[in-house]
């Protein structure tokens, strides 16, 4: 079993609470998206914002990864977005995790913090699919790693 670290520096588990999802078969384009869009809320906020995409009703804005992606007129201040259910329900369960972490700490679920969050490439599942003639094309899935620090405010 492999040991995965943080990319978060400056940890102090006095003050700070984390959770992961590693190796989730989810997009990492998708993932970087929601990480930054919920950066920076508290746990109540960012909860309910990733419920409200899972059930289609509010998308992510999609700032770097924006080619071919439509516009949405319930976004304000960028124009392209979408509504990744499958990282969100994702991001669900990590921060859920989180708020268990919290609570076994001693924390208050409910002034946590995201001041870190992050969705970066794991390892790569390689697959073929056969063609006709013998020959075969590639079926690559990108798996991604998922991080969430809070801090009690």
């Amino acid at each position: 079993m492999p040991h995965y670290g943080y990319s978060f520096e400056g940890f102090d588990p006095t003050v700070h609470v984390r959770a992961s999802g590693r190796e989730v078969n989810i997009s990492p384009k998708a993932a970087r998206e929601v990480a930054l869009t919920i950066k920076g809320m508290s746990v109540p906020k960012a909860l309910d914002l990733l419920e409200l995409v899972e059930s289609k009703k509010m998308p992510i804005a999609f700032r770097r990864h924006k080619l071919k992606v439509g516009h949405r007129s319930e976004l304000q201040g960028f124009p392209t977005g979408s509504y990744p259910v499958k990282v969100a329900r994702a991001f669900l369960d990590v921060i859920h995790n989180l708020q268990g972490n919290s609570e076994f700490k001693g924390l208050d679920p409910e002034r946590i913090r995201i001041i870190h969050a992050a969705g970066y490439a794991g390892r790569t599942l390689k697959d073929y699919t056969p063609r006709a003639f013998g020959r075969s094309s590639p079926n690559f899935h990108q798996l991604v790693h998922i991080e969430v620090v809070g801090k009690e405010v």
